[in-house]
């Protein structure tokens, strides 16, 4: 089998890991959020766990899915057209990324360091103590 041969089936094998972490990701956030619906009983608290499980499923699938990009451009005899459309993929899936990752953390990137270290623990005492009070935690 020759070299080239193999780097494509390596990308080949990438996307479809990619695709199948989408797909049994989707079915696991349905199954962790639906356990969260039942024992909980708050629709509310189902949605947002189905949202983050899921938001972090397509970032891991985005992730998988650049890398089989590059695997298939690099291994490739690229020209200057594929090394562009390889540049507009990897950066509509980095602004999809991005996006997402800021839904699922409810911060940017450049404020995260403002909601470290002590404040997260302080957020993590107030929410442990309405849960257990049954309360609304305040932010």
């Amino acid at each position: 089998m020759q070299t080239h041969a193999v780097f494509e089936w390596i990308g080949v094998a990438f996307e479809f890991v990619g695709v199948a972490a989408l797909a049994l990701g989707f079915l696991a956030a349905l199954v962790i959020s639906a356990v969260v619906l039942v024992r909980r009983r708050d629709g509310a608290a189902a949605f947002r766990t189905l949202r983050e499980v899921f938001g972090g499923v397509i970032l891991l699938g985005l992730e998988i899915l650049v890398a089989a990009d590059l695997i298939k451009t690099v291994t490739s005899n690229p020209t200057l057209t594929d090394a562009l459309v390889l540049g507009i993929i990897v950066l509509i899936r980095t602004i999809l990324s991005f996006s997402l990752q800021i839904e699922i953390d409810g911060v940017a990137p450049w404020r995260r360091a403002l909601v470290t270290g002590p404040e997260v623990l302080a957020h993590s005492v107030r929410k442990a103590r309405a849960d257990a009070t049954g309360t609304t935690a305040g932010s």
